[in-house]
């Protein structure tokens, strides 16, 4: 079965941190810089309220806590006229309610990250040396689409994406996936996950889908379902399209508002920039995307 999956593992050799990011060319940031008519701009970030650091620092254990905890030290006075105010964060890069880009040494498949290499060289307690946020230090420049699954309403229960799914929806909003693109799917869940409910996600033909189409990015408000809709391929998207093909993830995107602004201007593409935190070795970063119309 493993062998049937896409990849896109020693495509641009067994050093290659960037994945599918080398398909954003020069030429696809050009046709993305047209897409900006109006100057109408858009956040895919979900808000994040920092909570206070008590007792030293904390991890968030719960979806229910703040991705973000801050302490605030003692106040700094360079000048007797003036006071600084200084702040330290300690950020769960990888939680349900933190708008974050996965790297692609986040997900192991079989102890193997992208593009291939084993994950004991790849990530060690001391950093990661290998498919680090260090493959998108630089930002991310390229076309957006928005593909709306949920315009009717949000997908039901444990529904399983499609390619048939993605077609439909480039047909009723008069667009088409091109090489390079960033693709962002809305399916009107929340990305943080509800153990009473079966949540509807990205099925293997969909990331076929993805690679076919040459996807650079993905983000959306859902990833892979949950519970698992295949046992075989349990998270498609995250041990396929991000480990074997090097497509980084928007987790957690902010996208209601988004597809208001599509409505309203009855498009659904535009330039998308998503600029992390010049930050490397680690295995992702909180990003704030941003549609320009």
């Amino acid at each position: 079965m493993t062998e049937e999956l896409p990849s896109n593992q020693g495509r641009w050799g067994a050093d290659d941190e960037r994945g599918a990011l080398n398909l954003i060319t020069d030429e696809v940031r050009a046709r993305a810089a047209r897409e900006v008519r109006t100057g109408r701009w858009v956040s895919l970030a979900l808000a994040i309220g920092p909570a206070p650091i008590l007792s030293g620092p904390f991890v968030p254990s719960k979806v229910e806590e703040s991705p973000v905890q801050q302490l605030m030290v003692h106040p700094v006075q360079p000048h007797p006229a003036v006071t600084a105010s200084l702040d330290v964060l300690v950020v769960t890069n990888h939680h349900p309610r933190s708008t974050h880009l996965d790297a692609p040494a986040h997900i192991a498949d079989h102890g193997v990250v992208y593009p291939g290499r084993p994950l004991a060289e790849s990530v060690t307690p001391a950093g990661v040396h290998h498919g680090s946020s260090a493959a998108f230090s630089e930002g991310i420049v390229t076309r957006g689409v928005l593909l709306d699954l949920a315009e009717a309403g949000p997908l039901p229960e444990g529904h399983a994406v499609t390619a048939a799914d993605l077609e439909a929806a480039e047909r009723n909003h008069g667009v088409r996936v091109e090489s390079g693109d960033a693709l962002v799917v809305r399916c009107g869940w929340e990305f943080t996950p509800d153990p009473a409910r079966a949540s509807p996600g990205l099925s293997l033909d969909a990331v076929r889908w993805l690679d076919r189409r040459g996807v650079s990015v993905y983000a959306g408000d859902i990833g892979d379902a949950f519970p698992p809709l295949d046992p075989a391929v349990p998270f498609p998207l995250h041990a396929v399209a991000l480990t074997r093909l090097g497509i980084p993830l928007v987790d957690a995107a902010n996208v209601d508002d988004l597809a208001a602004a599509c409505e309203e201007l009855g498009r659904h593409s535009f330039l998308l920039v998503a600029a992390p935190p010049r930050i490397t070795g680690t295995t992702g970063l909180p990003v704030n995307p941003v549609a320009v119309f």
